[in-house]
């Protein structure tokens, strides 16, 4: 016995004792569904949208150093929220009284842990009054302070850092005036204090913030991390019904029988619950992209549930009894089942090779789910059927409508089987163009940009009118985090965007290290270059000596007494300098970039505001090593460019993984199978045309790939081929039967293919309900799913057509000349 007719025999006895002992299976299935319910409270939730994209990259390990070990005086030790005031003036006596107040009523409640605080109202009161050190003495304060007077302390901090660096860019010290300000509330955390306390602090500060009048808010990983939770559940509120309104309109369509609808939609219950169980029980945490996982489940499931009833359906109008249907449409389904099951896990799971732990998660889970699906769809959901059919006979229970979805007699059937009519008169051609339009397509795409942004993760600062309009209990929470970053980017010279830094590790006390960190900066490179002559603009512990010695004639006495060459660096007895200049005046800005055993320091440089990311980030890495000492480019522009980078290598990646391996599977599987290998990359043939055309349709709509898109290429091979296997295998049963290639496929489309259509329609639609999701990574990525789905569908039911008649012709030439060599 061949190994083909091997498999065959093992898919039979399966479906044997599906068929068989229909009720043993049901039990099986229940039970196992009971287990993976009590996963369902294990599974965590994972709020730190971007941190988990950064983990392990060499640049944000070295952001990490950067951060832990150079200290800015402006910066609290610990937890901290920052309070953020704006207005047409948040300067003026109320305005600063408002601050307290809220500062009053934080510093009341024990639980939220307050050490200090710091802006400008506390700032002004303690210029009044140095002994002022509670929220509710500094508010007594300025209570009894006129507002002449509160506006003369105004002008006269002016130059003061601790008062400048806590106000807006557009502080205007004759006016008095700033359009908005922060208050750094430091926290007195215990060990063991976590992010979840921390987010019940900031929640709680942000409530207190929002009671005063004025444009008042509290802000911090807390908060944002309380929203992005809350964006997981408004999305899963607000997607998740219309998914499933969608799906039970289309499967009432679809099977037009209200007990097999019911089955339909029990199966997908329980592919759910085992997916999320098994989140459970692996401690793989769920978070925003995750959402995706059980909406592609639903359509995987969709799509075979609608095949089994269907082609039951089929085998019963045939004349079949119901256990002989079940049998006959069983084992012509469970090879395709399997085939698609396999391609769809190389599909979906090629996105494990990523070096993004969220991307690699999705494409854990969304493969074992689609296992589960496989289980649930081709051994319960067929016994769980006859079961029901035998109780319908029993208590004569009549069905609504038995027929399937389409024939070749019905002008469904026609009007799909058209493609293949039309094909038969020039394949070549037919190929040829769609070779052609293919190829333009994927030329096209392959200009696709490339991004990860904090934004993809949050709402957007505006909800559309069809979220806010929404009722009870699907109406979502009120967000501000992004409205919040807006304003910190517009009005405060934070400058992430404009700036790179660069990490460098050595002994900053031998002679030539300063000269070391000096020396590239006469020739930067590309963006970095924005000095005069194209030199570098950087801020380092070099010019932090050198503004000191501007002030401080004693000082710069001892760097000219130790610059050998005199060019204003020193080149000896730097570790005295250093102890000078942290005694002084500059000791505080001195800690920002040499650390205190004076063996890493950091240097901030400008860069052009025309550059792009990539380009910028390039430019920092390349300037990197022309240091003498170990350097690293870093800062929060130079981790998300390493993000995106990986984000396009593990897309690229994915696919060619996906669309290699099940090709291979393909052809190996046609040839074991049915003695036909070529068939394979004749299944294959329609979707790659759709992934060239979704790539295209990708740039066209302004569509990147980001830490979601990025892996919709593997995930439409994953998902795409089950249409292209449906059809062929379909195809290859009624071609043994006796029929030539076009009147098998005319069967096929007329048959099979009204099957394809409902699945597309429910799949399309429900995956596509994603764009009503929150945040647009959701959006984008439910939009290209949908197109995505609808792509492998219409090329399906067009290419694969032309392929099967010139596969028929050379299949046969191949075979001839065989026999030819092998006689």
């Amino acid at each position: 016995m061949s190994l083909g007719e091997q498999i065959e025999a093992w898919t039979r006895r399966l479906n044997d004792s599906i068929v068989d002992s229909p009720r043993r299976v049901i039990v099986v299935f229940l039970v196992l569904t009971l287990v993976f319910a009590g996963g369902i409270g294990l599974v965590s939730t994972d709020t730190e949208a971007t941190d988990s994209f950064t983990e392990g990259l060499e640049e944000q390990e070295a952001l990490d150093a950067v951060n832990q070990e150079f200290e800015d005086p402006f910066e609290p030790e610990g937890e901290s929220t920052q309070l953020i005031h704006s207005g047409s003036n948040v300067l003026t006596k109320e305005a600063l009284l408002r601050d307290l107040r809220v500062l009053e009523e934080v510093e009341s409640r024990d639980n939220l842990r307050v050490a200090s605080s710091n802006g400008p109202a506390t700032v002004v009161a303690q210029t009044l009054d140095p002994s002022a050190s509670t929220a509710a003495e500094q508010r007594r304060v300025i209570e009894s302070t006129s507002e002449t007077r509160v506006r003369q302390v105004v002008r006269r901090l002016s130059e003061n850092p601790r008062f400048t660096g806590t106000l807006a860019t557009d502080f205007n010290p004759t006016s008095a005036s700033a359009s908005a300000s922060i208050t750094v509330i430091s926290h007195d955390v215990p060990a063991g204090f976590t992010s979840g306390d921390l987010q019940e602090v900031q929640t709680t500060i942000r409530s207190i913030a929002a009671d005063q009048p004025g444009e008042l808010t509290a802000f911090g990983s807390g908060v944002t991390n309380a929203e992005t939770a809350s964006v997981i559940g408004d999305s899963l509120t607000i997607v998740m019904p219309v998914v499933v309104l969608l799906l039970l309109l289309f499967l009432v369509v679809a099977y037009r029988d209200p007990i097999d609808l019911s089955l339909g939609l029990l199966s997908l219950l329980m592919t759910v619950i085992w997916t999320f169980g098994f989140l459970g029980f692996s401690g793989i945490p769920f978070n925003q992209q995750m959402i995706t996982v059980p909406v592609l489940l639903l359509a995987v499931g969709v799509d075979f549930g609608i095949h089994i009833i269907n082609r039951y359906r089929e085998e019963a109008v045939a004349g079949y009894d119901a256990i002989e249907a079940m049998r006959e449409a069983n084992n012509q389904l469970m090879i395709a089942f399997i085939i698609v099951t396999v391609t769809s896990v190389f599909g979906f799971g090629a996105n494990v090779i990523s070096d993004l732990t969220p991307i690699r998660n999705i494409g854990i889970v969304s493969a074992i789910g689609i296992i589960f699906t496989f289980l649930i769809f081709g051994l319960f959901l067929p016994a769980a059927k006859l079961e029901v059919d035998k109780l319908r006979d029993a208590y004569n229970v009549p069905e609504f409508n038995s027929a399937p979805i389409s024939s070749e007699d019905s002008t469904l059937g026609k009007f799909l089987s058209f493609p293949a009519q039309a094909s038969q008169y020039a394949p070549i051609a037919f190929v040829v163009v769609l070779l052609v339009t293919g190829g333009m397509a994927a030329a096209y795409g392959s200009g696709v940009d490339t991004s990860f942004e904090t934004e993809d993760f949050l709402p957007p600062e505006e909800q559309p009118d069809y979220v806010t309009g929404l009722p009870e209990p699907f109406a979502p929470s009120e967000y501000t985090v992004t409205e919040t970053i807006n304003l910190l980017e517009d009005r405060f010279s934070t400058n992430q965007d404009q700036s790179v830094t660069l990490y460098i590790e050595g002994n900053f006390e031998e002679g030539h290290a300063l000269e070391a960190l000096d020396d590239p900066n006469d020739d930067a490179v590309g963006s970095l270059a924005v000095g005069d002559g194209g030199a570098a603009q950087p801020t380092s512990i070099l010019t932090v000596i050198q503004s000191q010695a501007e002030r401080d004639p004693e000082f710069a006495a001892l760097v000219a007494r130790n610059d050998i060459d005199g060019n204003g660096i020193p080149d000896q007895n730097l570790d005295r300098i250093y102890d000078e200049l942290f005694a002084s005046q500059s000791g505080d800005r001195a800690e920002q970039y040499l650390t205190p055993d004076r063996r890493n320091a950091q240097v901030d440089y400008a860069i052009d505001s025309s550059a792009s990311q990539s380009e910028a980030a390039a430019d920092a890495r390349a300037f990197a090593e022309e240091f003498r000492y170990q350097t690293t480019a870093t800062g929060q522009l130079v981790v998300f460019d390493a993000v995106t980078d990986i984000i396009f290598n593990s897309s690229i990646q994915g696919l060619i993984l996906a669309m290699g391996l099940t090709g291979l599977f393909l052809v190996i599987a046609y040839a074991v199978l049915e003695g036909k290998p070529l068939l394979g990359i004749v299944n294959l043939f329609p979707i790659l045309i759709a992934i060239a055309f979704l790539l295209g349709t990708m740039r066209y709509l302004g569509i990147s790939l980001n830490a979601l898109t990025g892996t919709i290429l593997s995930i439409s091979i994953g998902l795409g081929i089950a249409y292209s296997v449906h059809a062929t295998h379909r195809f290859i049963d009624e071609f043994n039967d006796g029929a030539g290639a076009h009147e098998a496929m005319i069967i096929t489309l007329s048959g099979t293919g009204g099957a394809l259509l409902g699945s597309m329609l429910t799949t399309s639609l429900g995956t596509g309900a994603l764009a009503l999701a929150i945040t647009p990574v959701l959006g984008d990525f439910g939009l290209l799913m949908a197109i995505s789905v609808v792509y492998s569908f219409v090329f399906t039911i067009v290419a694969l057509p032309p392929a099967v008649i010139l596969w028929e012709r050379y299949d046969g030439v191949w075979n001839g000349m065989e026999s030819v060599v092998t006689g």
